[in-house]
């Protein structure tokens, strides 16, 4: 249930037996980092990490082990979060261009940002987008009262020039204007930004969606870290430091937030985009899936499993773990929901409020099934369909899988499928084992296309 809310009105809320009141509504702020594995962070179960502030976020929140992202690459992840739809009902069921002047989501499509916006809140983009390059498309029309950082895939993070290609592709931005900060850490720019940001407006509360394309390659992390991680093995070595430096960043926000007395009545999301890369950009690996199959650009849990915590002093349970299936697109319900803001009625989400789990560990999954699918075209594109603990995937691939599971056969390929309460690494294909099961899933994917089908999108390869 949405609790309507006018400027000045009295605000309660319960959650079993914690109750936040008084006039202020909670701030919001979002942050996803980009290619950080599945379980790379202290409280996720790494030894060779130092991830002190996210572990605190953990600690002081609920930590997530059944989170599952919109999509396992960038842009249709972040259009799943910012719409709350699958990304091919968003128009974006794969990565669109980096390219200046070409349209990425659709602008019509409603968005957190204008949720929030509507209901009076401050709202601010900083860092990546990589949800389209033109005016319509850009974080400022897309619901964002203020913009700084990138709009295509990844920038190097000392010139700001698009890293697949240049060096001709400058790609810095404030507020829909390209700006040159040559020479200044990328990290430094955001960190100041959000200072600014929260100077500004001080009695309005704010939304803020911090995209940290931290630990994407260009493997940048600082010197500091980069010391402490000196006799980690390749590439392990880099991506850690960056890791470490995403971390650390993260902390001098949260800092900052304490220090303004604007913790205790702000909630906190920090979840990964999808999981790890193992691209030839980022020396094909460094992160890791732990015991999951699969990493960025795959179906399985590998590229979907992501780590995500959530923090409301005022308003949450604190140092608790939820092992529901919950995704990433349950946020745009979940924090409109907690902070009051309502939603117009004809936006039907295919997320779903989590509130539920987040007041009980012990209420059911929102999910009965869900739907991936990686590519415009349904016929040639790789999906995905989980219904309880079964799990189906078509067109399936991966290049790195848990040490002594074998590589996948052609067979594995066309249709795999995996009960995950037994088999969590998706190790084996038992779909000759279950003929019945992969026809009641496929029928649930027909299902699923057809229902995209119907949203009228186009559809980008």
């Amino acid at each position: 249930m949405r609790i309507s809310f006018l400027a000045g009105v009295f605000f309660l809320f319960s959650f079993g037996g914690l109750v936040c009141q008084g006039g202020e509504r909670p701030n919001v702020v979002i942050i996803y980092t980009d290619d950080q594995g599945s379980v790379d962070a202290n409280c996720y179960g790494s030894t060779d990490l130092v991830t002190p502030n996210i572990d605190k976020l953990a600690a002081e929140g609920i930590r997530f082990t059944q989170m599952l992202a919109p999509s396992a690459i960038c842009s249709a992840s972040r259009s799943g979060l910012m719409t709350g739809l699958m990304p091919a009902r968003a128009g974006v069921p794969a990565n669109v261009s980096s390219q200046e002047g070409v349209e990425g989501m659709p602008a019509r499509k409603f968005t957190i940002a204008e949720a929030f916006k509507g209901a009076g809140y401050r709202t601010g983009h900083i860092g990546k987008w990589h949800l389209g390059y033109t005016p319509e498309t850009m974080p400022n029309g897309q619901g964002f009262d203020y913009s700084f950082g990138h709009m295509g895939g990844c920038i190097d993070n000392y010139s700001h020039f698009f890293y697949w290609n240049g060096p001709n592709r400058h790609d810095l931005w404030e507020n829909g204007k390209k700006i040159w900060r040559d020479g200044e850490y990328f990290g430094d720019l955001m960190q100041d930004q959000l200072g600014e940001f929260l100077k500004t407006g001080e009695k309005q509360p704010f939304f803020i969606y911090w995209a940290i394309n931290w630990p994407h390659y260009p493997l940048q992390g600082e010197a500091k870290w980069r010391e402490v991680y000196k006799d980690v093995e390749h590439p392990r070595d880099k991506y850690g430091a960056f890791v470490s430096t995403t971390d650390e960043l993260i902390g001098t926000f949260v800092d900052r937030l304490e220090s303004a007395g604007l913790r205790e009545n702000t909630i906190i999301v920090v979840q990964s985009d999808h999981g790890h890369s193992v691209e030839e950009r980022t020396f094909f690996g460094g992160g890791s899936a732990g015991p999951y199959r699969g990493h960025k650009g795959t179906l399985f849990e590998g590229g979907l499993r992501v780590p995500s915590v959530v923090s409301w002093p005022a308003g949450l349970p604190q140092g608790e773990t939820r092992a529901q299936f919950v995704m990433g697109m349950d946020w745009f319900p979940t924090l409109t929901e907690l902070a009051g803001v309502e939603v117009p009625d004809d936006h039907q989400f295919d997320g779903k409020s989590i509130v539920p789990v987040l007041k009980d560990g012990s209420a059911p999954s929102p999910h009965e099934e869900g739907y991936w699918r990686l590519g415009g075209n349904p016929e040639k594109a790789k999906w995905a369909v989980r219904k309880g603990k079964w799990k189906l995937l078509g067109r399936a691939n991966e290049s790195v899988r848990p040490e002594g599971v074998e590589p996948l056969t052609k067979e594995d390929q066309n249709l795999f499928l995996a009960d995950l309460e037994v088999d969590v690494g998706e190790t084996t294909n038992i779909a000759a084992k279950h003929p019945e099961v992969v026809e009641e899933l496929l029928a649930i994917r027909d299902r699923m296309e057809q229902s995209i089908k119907e949203t009228g999108e186009s559809e980008k390869e």
